[in-house]
Formats: structure tokens, C-alpha cells, sequence
């Protein structure tokens, strides 16, 4: 039942489509085929004689709906295996900006959350937003010691906004689920599942701190990647006080080249870094598009990412990492019988599934590509083709892998803005072999032996005692199966004495009835017929059971 709010929010979505000309694909579900007619009668199609492609015009209305519903396309551009490469390439290009709150609202935010005044806290504060977006704006601080810093603050009154459009999106979703079999296959109720968990989280500002502090703490004593410092003493859930950091925007390519960066030690860089955070700390920024990336360049030559906004990050587990390491190196070999095997395997794609068929279906895809030099190869495209392939065989698109694929693309296509040669094979090439060798093997003995030396020292004081109770446990099990032997052998024989017991019963009942029938015949030849012969088949019957019981 739709609220009155709810009501007129859709009869604003209705007028968006029809503003951009996108009634056709209302009118082209079942419910609504009938009054297909009713599309000539929109002013817009009157006077268009050359309108916007498709994807462009979905694009706008994302756009035009507001904030809420420009970030779910953004999250929608990610999922290229649901939607056709037209719409997810004019989707990415939707920005989430946003025009400001006033900063006299952000500091009110602020002050509610630490209950004290702004001046109390910090030695400088900017009204003026350094930046700002669908979910929050960041500005700029300096603490009383002197360090500058940003806060990060939620919108005001966030939540009921976001909680309305994704109840509207759900509307639609089931909708279009119900009356178009094609919006069906791409599950749209999924999609808008998927991204409601994904804006809740993000409305999490101590969750974002977390994920902060954990990719620094990965890169602690490294220069390949510097992550913001954050203050926990200042961090709420609504507010995030973080270091502030410097550097030149990855998507100010001339400004790079300016200053004579090594634009090749630039692009491999970033690419160690996503599989890094990949199979070494299995933790990774799953949100680097250009917006969130700054290079440090105070020496050009040895240049090294900065990262910020962390509210999307990615996991893998072991099994993950395995089967796309293999299957990553089973490409690089061409062996597609072993990317459909490890498929079957991993449990990704049904038991049942025909390896043959699987491998076929992988090599139609995979072939064209390789044919190309290794340097021009997409690595997340082919990402993309193998699970959009994997999908016709029902395997099910995992959330953590629709985010490293998503990653995978965004780091790619920076690498190669910054140096078009790079050839991402060969950069990754030999990290994929390394981490393959250190899990399998003597090298995988030793790590695993080198991690678990520290509880077996902690447990060695322990080891004479432990191996004590071992034994006599082993002795007392001994002694209980001995007991339990030889208790099973009174319950056989209890049970072989109750049928002995039985059967000289039985045995003595049929011989004495025999007898008994066989006496009254002899009195009253007229009372029984057959008497004679009935008494010895029982009398017979009867001795030989007696017999048989009493040899046992």
C-alpha cells in the first residue's frame, strides 16, 4: 500500500521518464503493453526528431531523480553482468556532487555529536565545504596541537530520504520483476537489496574509520600507498575527524607529466597495490575511482599513492583468492579445461554441470581476446566475459567479486591513462605466481609453521602433562572398550538364554498338546476331527523344538 508520500514521489519519477522519453520502456511491460498508444500522446515525442541515445537518457533521469537515485546508478554501473556495456559505460560517467548544506549546519551536527562547542576542539574550523556529496561534506579543521585535519559529516536528516527512495526502487523492482520477463533475468529486487546494504553501511562513519585504520596498519612501512591517520578521540557515527593530506589529483594527467612523474613506476604501482590488498592482506579499497586518489609526488620518480573515502571495501576468502589466482593463471596458459574444472570444484557453478560444455563456452569467449597483444588485453573485461558466461551455466554473481572486478576495472583503466603501454599481464604475472607457490608446497609448510611457532612454544611447558593425559585417556578407553565387551557378551548370552527359555516353553506346550488331543481322540472319537493327525504333527514339531533347545 503506498503512502501519500510515496505516491507522489512515483508520479515524480513518472514525469521524469516521460520527460526524457523514456515512456517506451514503461509501456513496454506486460501491465502496461495495452495502452502502448498513450506514448504519441506525450508533448516530448511530438517535437524530438533526434533524441539521446538510451543509455544517455537513463542517465539524466538518475540524475534528475535526486542524489539517492544518482548513487544507485553508480552502484549499477558496476554490475556489467546484468546490464548491456552501452548503459553501464554512460552510468559511470554520473557524478555524486551535490550542492552543499550550509557549514552553520554542519557545526551544529558537530557540536550535538562531542557536546561542546566547535571552538573548544578546534584551533580552525571552515565553514566553506572542501567537498561534498549525495551522503556527506567534508571540511576543513585544524586540532588544538596544531594538526590539520578533515571532518567528515553525515547529512542532516539522511536516513528518512534514503529509507523512502529505496522503499520506492523496491516498488519498482518487484514491478518490473511481476510484468517484464526481461527486467526479470536481470533481478532487479537483488540489485536494490545489494544496494541498500551497501548506503546503510556507508551511513556508518565508525565503520569507515575502521576500514581506514585497517588499510593503514596493512601498509605500515611502505611507500607504495599512504592512508590518512584517524582520530578515534574525535570519530562518531555520524562524524569522522581524519589527517589531512595533500597530493595532485590522479585524474590531472598534464599536471603529472609537469613535474616529470614516472608515469610508468605510476601505473604498475597501482596495480601492485590492488594485488596487494587482494591475496596478501585480503582487505581492499573497493571505491578507487579517481575522485578518491592523490599522488604524492615530492620525488617524482618514486611517486606513491594517497587514498581517501573509505566506506566500500572488499574480502576475500581463502577459497576466493585460490580460485582467482588459478583461474587467473589457467588464462594466462590458455588451459580452459581447467578454468570449467575449477568452476565445478570451487562450487561456483552447479556439480552437475558439463565440464566440456563449460570449457567450450569459455574458449569462444577467451580466444578473440587472446589474439590481441597481451598489452591491449582488458584484464577486468575478461573478468567480466568469464562471469558473464559462467551466469548461462547458473552460477551465482558473489557481492565480493562484483567489488573486485568493479576495482579491477577502475585500477586498470587509471594505469592506463597514466601510461597506455602498461601491460597489466605482465605486471601481475609474476605477483600471481608468487602467491601461488607461498600456498602451496614446502614454502606453504613453513608459513604455516612459522605462524602457529608462537602457540607451539606457549603450549610446550604443557607438553609432558598433555601427553600424560593422552596416554591414560588412550589407556582408559581401552579399559571402557574392554568393559563394554565384555558387557555386550552378558547381553548375548542373557538373550540367547531367554530363547533357549522360549523354545523348551514352545516346544513342551506343542508336545503336551499333542498328547492331550491325541488322548481326547482315544475317549471321544467324535469330538475332534482330524485329531489324530494334528497330535503328532504337534507332538513331532513339539520334540524337535524341545530337542534343538536343549543342545544350545
Amino acid at each position: 500500500m503506498l503512502r501519500p508520500r510515496q505516491f507522489f514521489r512515483l508520479l515524480r519519477i513518472n514525469f521524469v521518464l516521460m520527460r526524457h522519453g523514456l515512456d517506451d520502456i514503461v509501456f513496454a511491460t506486460h501491465l502496461f503493453r495495452p495502452f502502448r498508444f498513450l506514448i504519441y500522446l506525450n508533448p516530448v515525442n511530438w517535437f524530438l526528431r533526434k533524441r539521446a541515445s538510451r543509455a544517455e537518457r537513463v542517465r539524466r533521469v538518475l540524475e534528475d531523480l535526486g542524489p539517492i537515485f544518482t548513487k544507485f546508478g553508480q552502484m549499477l554501473s558496476t554490475r556489467r553482468d546484468l546490464l548491456p556495456d552501452d548503459v553501464a559505460d554512460e552510468l559511470e560517467r554520473l557524478q555524486d556532487a551535490v550542492p552543499p548544506f550550509p557549514g552553520v549546519l554542519a557545526k551544529q551536527i558537530i557540536e550535538k555529536a562531542f557536546g561542546r562547542p566547535v571552538e573548544e576542539l578546534f584551533d580552525e574550523f571552515d565553514p566553506e565545504p572542501l567537498a561534498s556529496a549525495s551522503i556527506a561534506q567534508v571540511h576543513a579543521a585544524k586540532l588544538k596541537n596544531g594538526k590539520e585535519v578533515v571532518i567528515k559529516v553525515l547529512r542532516p536528516n539522511v536516513l528518512p530520504v534514503i529509507r523512502r527512495d529505496i522503499s520506492l526502487l523496491y516498488i519498482i523492482a518487484e514491478l518490473a520483476s511481476r510484468y517484464s520477463s526481461d527486467a526479470r533475468r536481470l533481478r532487479p529486487v537483488e540489485v536494490v537489496a545489494e544496494y541498500e546494504k551497501t548506503i546503510i553501511d556507508e551511513l556508518d562513519l565508525l565503520r569507515e574509520a575502521a576500514n581506514a585504520s585497517q588499510l593503514r596498519r596493512n601498509f605500515e612501512g611502505t611507500s607504495n600507498l599512504y592512508v590518512p591517520e584517524v582520530y578515534w578521540d574525535y570519530t562518531y557515527k555520524n562524524v569522522l575527524v581524519m589527517e589531512r593530506v595533500y597530493g595532485v589529483p590522479i585524474r590531472n594527467i598534464d599536471e603529472l607529466k609537469a613535474n616529470n612523474t614516472n608515469m610508468k613506476r605510476l601505473a604498475e604501482l597501482g596495480v601492485e597495490i590492488f594485488f596487494t590488498q587482494v591475496f596478501k592482506h585480503n582487505f581492499f579499497h573497493a571505491d578507487m575511482h579517481p575522485g578518491n586518489i592523490f599522488i604524492d609526488i615530492t620525488d617524482p620518480q618514486h611517486p606513491k599513492y594517497v587514498a581517501v573515502d573509505f566506506g566500500i571495501v572488499g574480502t576475500l576468502n581463502t577459497i576466493d583468492k585460490r580460485y582467482l589466482a588459478e583461474n587467473f593463471l589457467a588464462f594466462f596458459q590458455r588451459d580452459y579445461n581447467k578454468v570449467a574444472r575449477l568452476h565445478v570444484e570451487s562450487g561456483w557453478v552447479p556439480a552437475g554441470t558439463r565440464v566440456d560444455e563449460f570449457e567450450s563456452a569459455i574458449r569462444s569467449v577467451c580466444e578473440p581476446i587472446f589474439e590481441r597483444p597481451l598489452k591491449d588485453i582488458s584484464f577486468g573485461q575478461l573478468l567480466l566475459r568469464l562471469f558473464q558466461t559462467a551466469r548461462r551455466f547458473n552460477m551465482e554473481i558473489q557481492p565480493q567479486l562484483v567489488l573486485l572486478q568493479k576495482t579491477l576495472l577502475n585500477i586498470e583503466g587509471l594505469g592506463r591513462q597514466l601510461y597506455p603501454e602498461l601491460d597489466l599481464w605482465k605486471t601481475a604475472k609474476p605477483f600471481l605466481e608468487r602467491w601461488m607457490e607461498e600456498q602451496v608446497g614446502a614454502r606453504s609448510m613453513l608459513h604455516a609453521l612459522k605462524d602457529n611457532i608462537p602457540q607451539l612454544i606457549e603450549k610446550l611447558p604443557e607438553m609432558p602433562g598433555l601427553i600424560y593425559a593422552a596416554t591414560k585417556k588412550i589407556s582408559e578407553d581401552k579399559e571402557h572398550q574392554q568393559q563394554l565387551w565384555e558387557m555386550q557378551k552378558i547381553r548375548d548370552e542373557i538373550k540367547r538364554s531367554n530363547q533357549r527359555t522360549i523354545m523348551t516353553i514352545a516346544g513342551t506346550g506343542l508336545l503336551v498338546g499333542g498328547l492331550v488331543v491325541f488322548g481326547l481322540d482315544g475317549f471321544t472319537p467324535t469330538l475332534i476331527w482330524g485329531a489324530p493327525l494334528v497330535s503328532w504333527i504337534a507332538g513331532g514339531l513339539g520334540a524337535f523344538i524341545l530337542l534343538v533347545s536343549l543342545q544350545d
